[in-house]
């Protein structure tokens, strides 16, 4: 079985490494702008069926199991979806609007199997997390935006990098902060007819 992840995150690759799983990484290249959707869940959901299905339309004339798992991830606050900042002014204006409150980081994952060619099986499940940030102060926050890390990151914060200490806790899975929530990819893939050991297991012998 070929696990194929259809991200190119480094952290959701990364946390899959640490626990046994080094899937391939095939990057999709949509236009995640064609998704317009107001509601955070839903659109973090959309978003990685998009990124799913067009890594799986490249797999069908491979043969034997195939199992692709896209995800996507935005920060939800005061009802709004936020993405990835981009810009350094956007990160500035983001952080001050959530500094010394609470967030929920929603993280749609798709999985699609494949086998001899065919689509088997698809399963759509979403995870959110909510994520309390500390009152940085101005200072904090823009030698923290001048690192480069907030701009490419949903919501402008890592858990797992140079933002960890301006999280003050969470409630739900870390692992869903960081970009793909392990349990919930566990039963998807159990959903699937495997098990989650296989995926180590193919490491292992490949």
């Amino acid at each position: 079985m070929r696990f194929v992840l259809a991200s190119q995150s480094p952290a959701r690759l990364e946390t899959l490494r640490s626990a046994g799983v080094w899937p391939e990484v095939i990057v999709s290249g949509v236009d995640e702008s064609r998704v317009s959707e107001s509601d955070p869940a839903a659109l973090a959901l959309a978003l990685a069926r998009l990124k799913a299905a067009a890594v799986a339309d490249q797999l069908l004339a491979d043969n034997g199991v195939i199992i692709v798992v896209g995800c996507d991830s935005v920060l939800e606050l005061d009802g709004v979806a936020h993405g990835k900042p981009g810009q350094p002014e956007v990160a500035v204006e983001r952080w001050r609007l959530m500094r010394g409150r609470s967030g929920v980081l929603h993280t749609g994952h798709q999985l699609i199997k494949i086998e001899n060619g065919s689509v088997v099986h698809t399963e759509g499940r979403g995870a959110a997390t909510v994520v309390r940030f500390a009152d940085l102060s101005d200072a904090e926050i823009d030698a923290y935006v001048a690192t480069g890390e907030p701009l490419a990151v949903a919501g402008s914060f890592t858990l797992d990098g140079l933002g960890g200490p301006f999280v003050t806790g969470i409630d739900g899975d870390p692992h869903n902060v960081v970009g793909i929530s392990l349990p919930l990819l566990r039963e998807m893939i159990i959903a699937a007819g495997h098990s989650w050991p296989e995926l180590w297991t193919d490491q292992r012998s490949g």
